[in-house]
Formats: structure tokens, C-alpha cells, sequence
């Protein structure tokens, strides 16, 4: 079990309700939505805090990765085309379209995680299959991240991949995320077919310490009698409800947004995703104060 910060002088960490304890998990490596993607400088501050945080990694043409959502460069880069046809000197003169930042490759990821603190928890979000990594996509991350296991999860929806990362890295920690499957189970078998197929996940060969589940749809399986919360925790998993962002931080919850919050965090999720976690932290403060 990774140990949850206490530092008193961070913000955005988590949020302790009823005797539980939920991380905010920044997601894209953004403290607050206004934060540039993928930002290393923000990476650093987390790192500093003992904060918990998830990026995109997208497999390279030499096997290596870069730091990015989509599976081309357009839109999040300036460069062009499939980031799977770029090698790391195609690379080099690409910038961020945001701040004309370098990009973060994974041989950059390896030397900063030297320095992160002990609570601190990286979550490489693998955006390819298995099929497109393949043996020495997984050689490369054994390669450069067997020695720090303590700060690294790696999860992906493709359960292959990480039966393949727990066969050669053992000590990694892992997680899947079965939302699709289980959203398109619901609508065409029920709940009890999701309950069937998230059971056997739990059980299956990934092994995998954390389960990363869309928040809606952890709600409106609570509404109709099924807590996957409980059953992931039942069986010692540990549930990440994604992605929670306030719409407007400053003035905090919406009221449907904290029906939707408070509703969550009676579920005792052990980490929730946001693009906003100070904001969300405060505003969940104002809440409970009232």
C-alpha cells in the first residue's frame, strides 16, 4: 500500500471524509486546468509534494516514449503525423504547442523520478495496445524504470500489456481500466453482468493493485444497487474515480456538481482524478464547513 502524504504546507493531496482518506491525482500532469499539458515543471512541484499523478505514454518507432495523448503529433505538438512512425531523433525540435516546451521522453522521466518524494505515485497511462509496444516497448520501460518501483504505476486498458509489464517487472505496481467494456456491458446485459466481468478483472492475470473506473459510472451503478467501490476494495484493490474537473474553480461545487462529488466520496473512493485538485480541495472544505 503506497502511504498517503500529511504534508501541511501542500495543497491539492487529498480530501479526508468519515475517517477515509482520497488522493487527488492530477490529471495530465496538471495542478489546475490552466496549467500547461503535461507540464515537467508541474511533474517536479508533485514530485516535491508527495503528490499523486498520471501522463500519457505513447510508444515511439524505436520502442522508447514520449509524453502525449494522441496518437498523432498534431494538436497537443507542433509537429506532423503517427508518433509510432517517429524515432527519438524525429523528435528533438518538436515543441509543446503550449509554452514551446521540449517534450518529455521516458529516458527524461527515468532521471526525474530520482528525486521524487516517497508518497509520491506516477501513473504511466499506456495509450497503445500491446500489439503496437510489443516486447521491446516493454524492454525499453524494464529498462529504465526496474529501480524505481516505489513511485510508478503503470495501467492501461489493454489487459495484455499488462500481463506482459507484470511478467517483466514484477515489482511495478499496476492498474486497468475496464470502464468501456463494462459501460457497453450495462447497456446490453445489466449489472449484474458488470458485476460478473469486474469480478473476474479483479481476479485475473494483471494482478492489479489499482482499478481506474470512470466517476458516472461508478454512480449510476450505486444507483442501481451496485457499490464497485466495494467490491474492488472487498477483494484489497484500490478504485481511481476519473476525471472530476469543477467547471468553475474559483466560485467551487455547482450543486449538481456536489451532489455528484459528495455522492462519490460517500463511496469512499480511495483516489479521485481532476484537472482541479487545490480547487477541489478547497471548495470541498467550504462544503463541509457550512
Amino acid at each position: 500500500m503506497v502511504q498517503m502524504t500529511r504534508l501541511l504546507d501542500a495543497q491539492g493531496l487529498e480530501i479526508s471524509h468519515e475517517g477515509h482518506r482520497t488522493r487527488l491525482k492530477w490529471h495530465r500532469l496538471r495542478k489546475r486546468f490552466a496549467d500547461p499539458l503535461f507540464s515537467a515543471e508541474v511533474m517536479a512541484e508533485g514530485f516535491a509534494a508527495g503528490a499523486s499523478m498520471e501522463l500519457d505514454l505513447r510508444v515511439r518507432a524505436d520502442s522508447g516514449f514520449v509524453v502525449l495523448h494522441d496518437e498523432d503529433l498534431e494538436g497537443e505538438t507542433t509537429g506532423h503525423g503517427p508518433i509510432a512512425e517517429k524515432s527519438l531523433g524525429d523528435l528533438g525540435d518538436i515543441r509543446m504547442q503550449e509554452g514551446d516546451r521540449p517534450l518529455i521522453l521516458s529516458e527524461d522521466l527515468a532521471a526525474m523520478l530520482q528525486s521524487a518524494h516517497p508518497a509520491a505515485l506516477l501513473q504511466f497511462d499506456m495509450k497503445d495496445d500491446y500489439e503496437a509496444i510489443g516486447a521491446r516497448g516493454i524492454e525499453h520501460l524494464a529498462a529504465h524504470f526496474r529501480h524505481i518501483a516505489a513511485s510508478v504505476i503503470v495501467s492501461g486498458g489493454s489487459l495484455d500489456l499488462i500481463v506482459a509489464v507484470k511478467e517483466k517487472l514484477p515489482h511495478l505496481l499496476r492498474g486497468i481500466d475496464p470502464t468501456d467494456k463494462l459501460y457497453d456491458i450495462s447497456k446490453a446485459r445489466g449489472w449484474k453482468a458488470v458485476e460478473a466481468e469486474l469480478r473476474a478483472d479483479l481476479r485475473g492475470p494483471t494482478e492489479p493493485d489499482t482499478i481506474y473506473l470512470q466517476w458516472s459510472l461508478i454512480l449510476d451503478a450505486a444507483r442501481d444497487g451496485l457499490d464497485m467501490i466495494a467490491l474492488c476494495q472487498d477483494q484489497g484493490k484500490r478504485v481511481d474515480a476519473w476525471t472530476f474537473t469543477l467547471k468553475d474553480p474559483e466560485a467551487g461545487f455547482s450543486e449538481e456538481e456536489w451532489l455528484n462529488f459528495s455522492a462519490l466520496m460517500a463511496l469512499k473512493p480511495d483516489q479521485i482524478t481532476t484537472d482541479e485538485a487545490p480547487a477541489t480541495e478547497r471548495a470541498w472544505r467550504r462544503r463541509m464547513a457550512v
